[in-house]
């Protein structure tokens, strides 16, 4: 089985843990530790909050201001634009920010959520079938 395990560092991984909670992350507690929590969008992704501290420790880097810095995004792919809300109001709640408009393309419905350390989340709908389409309308 193919998986991903998504390293990022965290300020403080109590709240983290709640931001991606109220996603829909849940919390697997075998690689879960005193400086790291494991986040399980599916049996395929995981996110690894861990400390700056435990983070840096394992990659002997300098760990980016994402204020003040571009990072990696991600994208979570959804069943419906219904859900594409639910889960960015929810993470609003929780205390992320959405830097952009929803963006609505007809076939695809995105809206971005960046949660409490600066980590940026596509939330995405898309409708296979009608990219299908519009990829073929498109001349290459």
């Amino acid at each position: 089985m193919k998986q991903i395990f998504i390293n990022l560092p965290v300020d403080d991984l109590e709240k983290s843990k709640n931001f991606y909670t109220e996603i829909g992350f849940t919390v697997n507690p075998l690689f879960t530790f005193y400086d790291q929590i494991c986040m399980v969008w599916s049996e395929y992704i995981y996110v690894m909050l861990q400390t700056k501290y435990f983070f840096y420790s394992g990659n002997k880097t300098q760990v980016l201001n994402l204020n003040n810095n571009s990072s990696s995004t991600f994208t979570l792919p959804v069943g419906d634009i219904k859900e594409v809300n639910e889960i960015v109001e929810r993470g609003l709640k929780a205390g992320g920010t959405e830097p952009n408009k929803p963006i609505d393309e007809g076939y695809m419905q995105i809206r971005t959520i960046v949660d409490l350390d600066g980590h940026t989340w596509g939330i995405i709908n898309l409708d296979l079938d009608k990219f299908s389409k519009q990829k073929k309308s498109i001349k290459q």
